[in-house]
């Protein structure tokens, strides 16, 4: 049973992270900022690998990020 609910997880994150992808993708914001907002993706992608539920949270908060419109600064 715990199995099944991990694999649901990992599908729920799959999909948010093309979705977050996307969403990245479209902002209308300076390279490096797309940079660093695409770095992050990359790090909640590396710790799915490793702690699905940490790449949630991580994942959660990105996204809250982009929808308050706070982003990180480019370089």
């Amino acid at each position: 049973m715990e199995r099944d609910s991990q694999l649901e997880l990992y599908e729920v994150v799959a999909n948010r992270l093309k979705e977050a992808h996307a969403r990245v993708r479209t902002l209308q914001v300076p390279e490096g900022v797309r940079m660093a907002l695409s770095r992050k993706l990359l790090v909640v992608t590396a710790a799915a690998k490793h702690d699905l539920a940490d790449a949630a949270r991580r994942l959660d908060r990105l996204m809250k990020d982009l929808d308050e419109g706070r982003f990180p600064e480019g370089d």
